[in-house]
């Protein structure tokens, strides 16, 4: 297992993250995770929340270390990963969960908007769905780590970059979902959590 991939990052927010699904994904049963990255958030959140089947996704060069975590970990409720693509074809199976951590601001815009829609269809009436990373608010930075953040990405893309909470919000709404919380994380992220049915709290 000396080839699997290892993110600090995903090391230092594993726990507040958890915290933060807990409680919305207690009732859950079937949690489709957007890219999975190295695999360790999934790893950790499936052994904790043994009652949810954890399926991790992403595109096809990060899904040899997605399994290499999983097979280290070995647990009955991390299927294999699927290769998705947000601009591709989706899974047919539908999902009463879905989780996604600091892949909006990696994504183009015309992802982004992708993603939101092909969740319409991927999600249950009753589903949660949760995002984790760092989000701007009415168009401008809410830290200064986050503006030096944006202009690191942009750097490396043009099509990067921070996205607004309100632009993000408009996107669930169109596919049923209401936001109910919004999380402060560490290092300025936050955890935002939309529900499908019912009205925001």
């Amino acid at each position: 297992m000396d080839a699997k991939p290892f993110s600090p990052a995903c090391e230092r927010n594993r726990e507040p993250i958890l915290a933060a699904l807990r409680e919305p994904f207690s009732n859950r049963r079937q949690v489709l995770e957007i890219g999975s990255g190295t695999g360790q958030h999934a790893v950790h959140f499936a052994a904790a929340l043994p009652h949810l089947t954890w399926q991790t996704s992403d595109v096809a060069a990060h899904l040899p270390g997605i399994r290499a975590w999983l097979a280290e970990a070995a647990l009955p409720n991390t299927p294999p990963p699927l290769d998705l693509d947000v601009t591709g074809p989706w899974p047919v199976a539908r999902y009463d969960a879905a989780f996604t951590a600091n892949t909006l601001h990696i994504m183009s815009w015309p992802e982004v908007q992708r993603l939101f829609a092909q969740l319409g269809s991927a999600l249950t009436e009753d589903a949660v769905l949760g995002v984790y990373g760092p989000f701007n608010e009415d168009g401008q930075f809410t830290s200064e780590s986050n503006a030096a953040f944006d202009a690191s990405l942009r750097a490396r893309a043009p099509h990067m970059g921070l996205r607004d909470l309100g632009a993000v919000d408009a996107l669930a709404r169109s596919v049923g979902l209401h936001r109910f919380a919004d999380l402060p994380m560490p290092a300025n992220n936050r955890t935002l959590l939309w529900r499908r049915g019912g009205q925001a709290t």
